[in-house]
């Protein structure tokens, strides 16, 4: 599976999104510009040494991840998404596109995907949208459920 953060301007949730692709074994795109460089100290602090673990690229804009890019479904999500995450069938080889913290996803990537853009529902009107990292991770494990969680490592019964 993939993960695809475009324009990432928080340093702890692009390197809590690397740990956690490190620990699932999913590869991490990410679109630049980014928000910040990929040697800051908060970074590597929040993806721990788990950077070696994680098979990432970065790309220098969106037309060129979505030309390169091989097979699997693109799906965007988004905080006005019109169908709920849990409700599509995944693949193994899907993109799971998120956006900056602040401003979400550009309208030229939504438009160009308008049948796949998917939301996590919320139940307090107040509140604009989830941690980019926690909405990451909820995808992805929605995603991985549907794979039976294929590749993982045996549970370790309790002693």
């Amino acid at each position: 599976m993939n993960i695809v953060l475009v324009e990432p301007e928080i340093p702890p949730n692009t390197g809590n999104i690397a740990r956690l692709c490190a620990a699932t074994r999913t590869d991490l795109h990410l679109i630049e510009p980014l928000g910040f460089e990929l040697n800051d100290k908060r970074l590597k602090r929040a993806a721990m040494d788990y950077w070696n673990q994680v098979n990432w690229r970065t790309w220098p804009e969106w037309s060129s991840f979505e030309r390169e890019r091989k097979g699997g479904q693109i799906w965007l999500i988004e905080s006005t998404g019109t169908h709920v995450y849990s409700e599509a069938e995944f693949s193994e080889s899907d993109y799971f596109v998120f956006g900056r913290e602040t401003a979400g996803l550009p309208e030229g990537v939504l438009s160009a995907h308008p049948d796949h853009i998917l939301t996590i529902p919320m139940f307090n009107s107040e509140s604009r949208s989830l941690n980019l990292s926690n909405a990451v991770s909820i995808v992805l494990y929605e995603a991985l459920r549907q794979q039976g969680f294929e590749g993982a490592l045996p549970l370790h019964p309790r002693t």
